[in-house]
């Protein structure tokens, strides 16, 4: 038999791991999954290209039920000491919501325990005594104050299955175990916050499906503010409740049902005979859930809460990405605080949400204010106004056509240097602001709306044709219309997974509607391509992103000059980003108020309110403006970028001798790499800062140490110079200088992975099998090899 120590861990896994957990009980097929990957990895974007992070990998999590998971465990080999893994598991089991946590080496186990508030917080125990899944569901209870055998009835309910492999992400599955358990111990108010796009609408139908199979709510009414989240929500999850479930249509009540899905417009009015709510008894529901319950719900005074106050009794549940706290209106007062949140930033660092680049496009007017000159007339003839417009005033009760058609112009710009079908929304200050941005797209886009007049359509709430578009736009499927442009309609509520640009040409001050606006964009779907998204940002809207209140962190936004071509910023800049839209939130609609309508004098006449005024005639450019940049938790940066990258590389490697150690002794260097952009270093504005040609070894080198860099060709060159080759055969030797080569061009990033070897010139040496094994002799020489040829690149001299 080998020797303990040397077994890898997967050996020591197999070996003494599983087999422990077996003698104590646990299912192998039901209660215990091994090598776990509970994230799909972040995604980071360079130029049109993009890669996954590492995932976060449990080596095991152990299952009371499927998806009640109460215990995780992380494996080490046997060189290491039973210890070893205790940290990183606990960093897991925070993340998870798992009380139970395991450390091994083969040799025995460290329980840390969640639940233990004395000495026996951490114990050592044989191989051979794991706790069997009875006890860690004892332990399990009281770690959720699951007390009674009611509560845990409820609590340990099945989840539903529909055959197929689908089943709950670990945030999804958190909040459904916190809600159900919530409720199981007596909560009758309770609310989740999860952003948009991370699956609330399923997460729902889980809490929903497991309190009605446990019996412990037997009449459920799900409460939606828009006819499309009722139609998704029957042909979606919620068709697995088959003929015990109805949709209250037409004001017409039937009683013969379990779970009812309604609008609210569809159960109130503003009459008692409209208020069909009333057919109902008090205690008709057990439970409601109300979707999106940032709008009417939270007020007291809304036709939500009129329902919600009718049917106090049941237990009420509200779900939404953007929980709103104002004077008037309070999510929280009425629900308590979340017994989950999932934000925007945890679902795009964990690969779940798509990440946005932010372009910032300035325009003189804006920033400067625009003054008529004396004696300038509006387009009907009448006098402007003498004073200073701004950013407030344009299109809200001034409009200056140059400078809709100078965004329509940087807009199409920038499609046709990235791709001209890629689905954009246009966010307008109102109604007319979208007519006319989509005339000012139509003309700059003229040989495609030639093609197909739908390539550029305006959606709002009173263009029937528009709103007709609307399902064919979110359709992944359909190429047309491409760009829409709208004021309100598509805030909130619009699933669009294809959406990969966001047009921000309005003025935005609620959070709410911001964090809307940017969910429209975060929806990832690779079959299409959709893994990021861009937001051109024409108002200053993304100031938000540096507020408190927003949890989301923009990796880069760069303003632009007139002189910047939008077409060509993708290639320049190889940058993280991410956009989003959705639908009306009728509360949040900007009324111009008489205070700022403009007063203009006609000659003999009264003075005569005009809601807007509309010149033409005037110079509109777009500043130079510095590049903003944005660390990693979303706050401006206020230094120099050089500065900044210097304070997070000197916190991880105090001296140069520390960063060249870690370099050389580590086997792959995009792991450094991907650490560091954790961290908050701007990999890509610091090449374009320095070099493009240099290596991230010499910008680090430059940048924190002051070390002259030296670029990839100058590595290159230095390595040939010293002929050290000539150890190799003259395979060898060939694929050796190719990777140099490639290094040359591309970076280490690409010479460390074996896919390298399956592309040209490469795959003229052979199959990647036939380089490694057969010119080089096998996998861990060739490695060596490669290890050697790292070293060279890297010496100093």
């Amino acid at each position: 038999m080998p020797d303990k120590k040397s077994l890898s861990e997967r050996d020591i896994c197999t070996k003494y791991i599983t087999p422990a957990l077996e003698t104590s009980g646990w299912n192998r097929h039901t209660q215990l999954l091994e090598e776990v990957s509970f994230t799909d990895g972040k995604i980071y974007v360079r130029g049109k290209l993009t890669a996954r992070g590492k995932q976060k990998r449990a080596d095991y999590i152990l299952y009371y039920k499927p998806n009640i998971p109460i215990a995780i465990i992380e494996a080490k080999d046997n060189k290491h000491s039973v210890r070893a893994g205790i940290q990183q598991a606990l960093d897991y089991a925070k993340i998870l919501d798992i009380p139970c946590v395991f450390s091994s080496n083969g040799d025995g186990f460290l329980f840390h325990d969640r639940t233990a508030t004395d000495d026996n917080i951490e114990t050592e125990i044989g191989i051979d005594n794991f706790p069997s899944p009875e006890q860690l569901w004892e332990k399990y209870k009281t770690y959720k104050g699951i007390a009674t055998p009611a509560a845990e009835k409820i609590a340990s309910q099945d989840y539903f299955f529909d055959g197929t492999s689908r089943k709950p992400r670990y945030y999804q599955q958190i909040a459904v175990n916190r809600t159900v358990e919530a409720i199981a111990k007596g909560q009758n108010r309770i609310i989740l916050v999860m952003a948009t796009g991370t699956g609330k609408t399923y997460t729902a139908f889980q809490i929903i499906h497991r309190l009605w199979k446990s019996g412990a709510k037997k009449r459920i009414l799900f409460l939606a503010d828009r006819n499309a989240l009722i139609d998704q929500t029957r042909r979606g999850d919620f068709k697995h409740f088959k003929d015990k479930m109805t949709v209250v249509k037409n004001r017409q009540i039937d009683k013969s049902y379990e779970i009812y899905l309604a609008l609210y417009q569809g159960l109130s009015g503003t009459d008692d005979d409209a208020n069909v709510y009333k057919q109902f008894s008090p205690d008709f529901f057990d439970l409601i859930v109300i979707d999106e319950c940032h709008r009417g719900s939270a007020k007291e005074d809304s036709s939500w809460r009129e329902i919600l106050s009718y049917f106090k009794n049941a237990t009420h549940v509200g779900l939404t990405a953007t929980p709103k706290e104002t004077k008037e209106t309070s999510n929280t007062e009425y629900f308590g605080e979340p017994v989950y949140t999932y934000s925007l930033k945890q679902g795009i660092d964990d690969g779940f949400l798509a990440p946005y680049r932010v372009i910032r496009i300035g325009l003189d007017v804006d920033t400067e204010g625009w003054r008529p000159q004396q004696g300038k007339t509006d387009k009907d003839g009448f006098e402007v106004e003498d004073r200073i417009y701004n950013r407030k005033d344009f299109d809200r009760s001034l409009v200056i056509e140059e400078r809709t058609e100078l965004v329509a112009q940087k807009l199409t710009e920038f499609l046709k240097g990235y791709d001209r079908f890629a689905k954009t929304i246009v966010f307008c200050m109102d109604i007319d602001h979208a007519e006319r941005m989509r005339t000012a797209l139509s003309k700059q886009n003229a040989d495609l709306v030639a093609a197909n007049y739908k390539y550029v359509m305006q959606i709002t709430g009173d263009n029937d044709e528009g709103k007709r578009e609307l399902d064919n736009f979110i359709n992944p499927e359909e190429k047309y219309p491409v760009i829409a442009t709208t004021s309100e309609l598509m805030t909130t509520g619009v699933d669009a997974q294809t959406c990969k640009v966001i047009v921000l040409d309005t003025n935005i001050s609620s959070m709410t509607k911001f964090k809307q606006i940017i969910g429209r964009g975060t929806r990832i779907n690779e079959e299409h391509g959709k893994l990021y998204f861009t937001i051109l940002d024409f108002r200053n809207a993304t100031d938000l992103f540096a507020d408190k209140d927003f949890d989301g962190d923009p990796l880069r936004v760069k303003p632009v000059s007139q002189d910047t071509d939008l077409g060509n910023i993708i290639d320049e800049e190889e940058q993280d980003t991410t956009p989003i839209i959705d639908d009306i939130s009728g509360d949040e609609i900007e009324i111009v108020s008489p205070e700022i309508r403009n007063l203009v004098a006609e000659p003999g006449a009264e003075y005569k309110k005009r809601e807007k005024i509309y010149v033409n005639g005037v110079d509109v450019s777009i500043l130079i403006s510095r590049e903003m940049y944005f660390d990693q938790h979303g706050k401006p940066i206020t230094i120099s970028l050089k500065d900044h990258t210097k304070e997070i590389i000197k916190q991880n490697f105090a001296s140069l001798n520390d960063f060249l150690t870690q370099w050389n002794n580590t086997d792959r260097k995009e792991a450094i790499i991907a650490e560091l952009q954790d961290q908050g270093v701007m990999v890509e504005a610091l090449y374009d800062a320095v070099n493009k040609e240099v290596d991230l070894f010499d910008l680090i080198c430059h940048v924190a140490y002051d070390q002259p860099p030296l670029t990839r060709k100058e590595r290159v060159n230095n390595v040939k110079k010293r002929n050290y080759f000539t150890k190799y055969g003259d395979q060898a030797k060939q694929v050796l200088e190719a990777l140099l080569d490639k290094y040359a061009d591309e970076g280490i990033g690409n010479i460390e992975s074996m896919e390298v070897l399956r592309v040209n010139p490469f795959d003229g040496f052979g199959s990647a099998y036939e380089i490694v094994n057969g010119i080089f002799g096998g996998r861990s020489k060739y490695q060596e090899a490669l290890k050697e040829l790292e070293q060279e690149l890297y010496q100093r001299a």
